[in-house]
Parts: C-alpha cells; structure tokens; sequence
C-alpha cells in the first residue's frame, strides 16, 4: 500500500484499538474494514448521461490493458442495451489498430480505424461524427501511451480533447485511466503524470487476477480520491467486474472465508 498509506491505516487502527488485546485474525478483520472504508467512497459504477454520444476517452501506457478493457466496457454496454462505437486513436501501433477490431468484433460493435501514422485527432473528429450519424450512445476513444516522449503524448492528448470540443464542448464526459495492477507503487506516478496530461476522470485497474492484489489502489484512493469504475480479473471478454471494496479488501488481507 505504499509507506504513506500504511501509516495511515496503523494510525485509525491503533487510535481505535489502543490498549486491547486483539487476535491475529481479530487484527485482520479489523485491518481489512479499514481498507473498505478508504475504498468505499470511490467504488462508483462508470457514469451513463444523458448526452449522445457520452464521449469516453481511454488513456494509459502501452500493456496496461486499455484494448481489453475496451473492449469488455464494449461488451458490457452493448448487453445492457447501449450503441456502442469505437475508435482506434493508437494510430501509430498497428497491431494495437487489429488487437482493437478483434475485440470489436467479439463485442459485436464497429471500430473505426484511420490509416497507419494519421493524426489521432482527426479519427477522433471523423468518430465523434459517425457516432452521432449512427445514433450511438456510447464512442469510446483509444489513445497512445508512449510515456516516454512526453510531451509528444501530452501534445496529442491535448489535441484531442480540442477536436472534440469543437463538436462538442461538453466532451470528453469520461477521461479513463486504465492501470495494470502489477505495476505496484509505480502507478501512483502513471496517476500523477496522467493527471496533467488529461483530466482523467476515474479509473480501471486491470490484472488483479495475478499474484499482486493491487495494494496501491489503496494508496491512489487515499492520494487521489479518483473513482474506480471496474476492474480486470482475466482475458475473457466478460472478465470486467465492477469493484467490491469489501471483497478487494478480505483479498488485499489474505481473508479468506
């Protein structure tokens, strides 16, 4: 959970607890309501507005799973009944373009791509429009994420929140930062970076089927207060589940029954 963070929750612990004699699974209960408590405040389900097309824009670094993701939120959204369009803005990586209409297609919902090396914005533009033709809902945006020329990224980014605006200056109503869980304390920079970069409005952590249970959510949720709208717990299609403090928690401590 960061060192921070840890001495946060030892300190709400031992203020409520002093002087008692507490079992070891005593001390884990009481540890993993802590948690819920620091996590239930941001537990909140992706907001659906009124407004058509609800213009979401995913961000993140390469291989944290924001393709997947997309495509399960496509998924997701379609079964609830919702027009869901794509585009494939990473238009400088195309294997991330195919890896994105493979989704599409599992998740039954267009992608819209642009030729290799096009200006992500105009896609963005070209999106925002067909979306609107289609009567869709849903537009759900990819981006890059070459953290390492930064202000090329952020330049972009920016671009692509101004394309928008000129269609609709309400837009984007979502901002999605997709973490991958392994990526421990370092996420809490990837936060911090993106935050400058863009608006970002919540959060997806993926991977937590691994071996790391994703501890550092506990620390972005005491840092950063951003909601966490759902998280990735394998690679199927339907392995995007909303997040559960309380069973996060019990994980996070090793409860197990």
């Amino acid at each position: 959970m960061g060192v921070d963070t840890a001495m946060r929750v030892t300190a709400n612990i031992s203020e409520r607890h002093f002087g008692k004699k507490l079992s070891v699974d005593e001390i884990k209960a009481v540890l993993a309501d802590e948690v819920t408590r620091i996590m239930e405040p941001v537990a909140v389900p992706l907001p659906i507005y009124p407004k058509r097309p609800q213009v979401v824009l995913i961000v993140g670094v390469n291989g944290a799973g924001k393709t997947t993701t997309i495509g399960k939120l496509a998924s997701q959204f379609t079964a609830a009944g919702k027009k869901v369009v794509i585009a494939a803005g990473d238009t400088f990586r195309a294997a991330a373009v195919e890896q994105l209409q493979v989704w599409g297609d599992r998740a039954g919902v267009p992608v819209l791509t642009a030729p290799e090396g096009s200006d992500p914005a105009s896609l963005a533009f070209d999106a925002m429009t067909q979306a609107e033709a289609d009567g869709a809902d849903l537009l759900m945006i990819d981006t890059a994420g070459r953290l390492q020329n930064r202000s090329d990224l952020m330049e972009e980014l920016a671009k692509i929140v101004r394309v928008i605006k000129k269609k609709d200056e309400t837009a984007p109503h979502n901002t999605l930062l997709v973490l991958d869980a392994t990526t421990g304390q370092n996420a809490l920079s990837q936060v911090g970076t993106f935050q400058d970069l863009a608006d970002v409005s919540g959060l997806v952590m993926t991977k937590l089927d691994g071996t790391a249970k994703g501890g550092v959510l506990v620390a972005l949720a005491d840092k950063f207060a951003l909601p966490i709208h759902a998280i990735g717990v394998g690679e199927q299609i339907d392995d995007l589940a909303p997040f559960d403090p309380e069973e996060f928690a019990r994980a996070l401590i090793g409860i197990t029954d």
